[in-house]
């Protein structure tokens, strides 16, 4: 997780008006911590090109090292939605060139930041867009010890690397969770699959906790792909996604339980760490001989209930 230390001085800022959120935060012991809702950063991964870093201007506290775009949130930001906006702010990412795969949190209580790792979706170049950048690189992996980093970004970077080998992934049986709860489903299948996919979405784009799946960093952000069959297969399309959820619905144009195997194993075919949501022994057989880890219906509907 990025630290943003304690400065001498307000960072500089444009003149114009600005959000409650810019101001300092105190600690008991006299540190200062910018951001009154707590900061954010994005740190931006291209398989191609390596990590998105800032180089920070001399004025600015470390000035001289690097680290990530980020900055202070917005009152009722949330961290993702803030830290998406600083690096577009700050680096002119495109809205739409990321997708979030993880986040990590720094809790001091009285302040709190949230380093986003996110993946980049379409290429692009960043572009220097206010005064607190010397330079913006794209950085192999294997050189960014080479640089000097921010301490906060330095001390992060060891545990966010090992994370970056991380894909996970999910795949619901919509069938068996819709199935699972006596609420009346057999009389609209197709009611009930878009009420699951709406929970779906809200539940991935809050992230998924990390104990769920098994992995290091707070909270995943994992693409999730949700198998429909039947009469479910009428719901309509998803609407558009955003940043932090992306619950894709596959329709099965056969057998309900070959299409949930099939996508598990064209997930794990492409680097995905794949868990699977049925309760069906059958299928649990077969998507672990695919080479998914299968989490009963239960898992699932216990995640949602927590969110709702």
């Amino acid at each position: 997780m990025t630290i943003v230390p304690p400065a001498p001085d307000e960072p500089r800022r444009p003149l114009g008006p600005q959000d409650p959120g810019d101001a300092w935060v105190l600690a008991p012991t006299g540190e200062k911590y910018w951001g009154r809702f707590g900061a954010a950063g994005v740190l931006a991964v291209d398989p191609q090109r390596g990590v998105l870093l800032q180089h920070r201007v001399g004025w600015s506290h470390f000035g001289g090292t690097w680290g990530i775009p980020g900055g202070a949130l917005h009152q009722d930001e949330s961290p993702l939605d803030g830290a998406l906006r600083e690096a577009q702010e700050e680096a002119g990412i495109p809205d739409g060139a990321l997708h979030a795969r993880f986040a990590r949190v720094l809790d001091l209580e009285i302040w709190s930041y949230t380093t986003v790792v996110a993946d980049v979706l379409a290429p692009f170049d960043p572009v220097i867009s206010d005064p607190e950048s010397l330079a913006l690189e794209w950085v192999p992996v294997d050189e960014v010890d080479e640089r000097p980093l921010h301490p906060g970004f330095a001390d992060s970077w060891p545990l966010l690397r090992s994370l970056l080998t991380e894909h996970p992934a999910i795949v619901v049986d919509a069938a068996n969770v819709v199935g699972s709860v006596p609420d009346g489903w057999w009389k609209d299948r197709a009611g009930a699959a878009s009420r699951l996919h709406a929970r779906l979405s809200e539940w991935a784009a809050g992230g998924v906790q990390a104990a769920g799946l098994g992995l290091g960093a707070d909270r995943w952000f994992p693409p999730v792909s949700m198998v429909v069959e039947g009469a479910a297969r009428a719901i309509p399309d998803a609407g558009q996604q955003t940043h932090g959820a992306r619950v894709a619905i596959v329709r099965a144009d056969g057998a309900g339980d070959d299409a949930i195997v099939e996508e598990a194993r064209r997930l794990v075919g492409d680097g995905a760490d794949v868990t699977a949501v049925t309760s069906d022994r059958e299928l649990v057989l077969r998507l672990e001989e695919a080479g998914a880890k299968v989490e009963p219906s239960g898992w699932l509907l216990r995640q949602l209930g927590a969110r709702g």
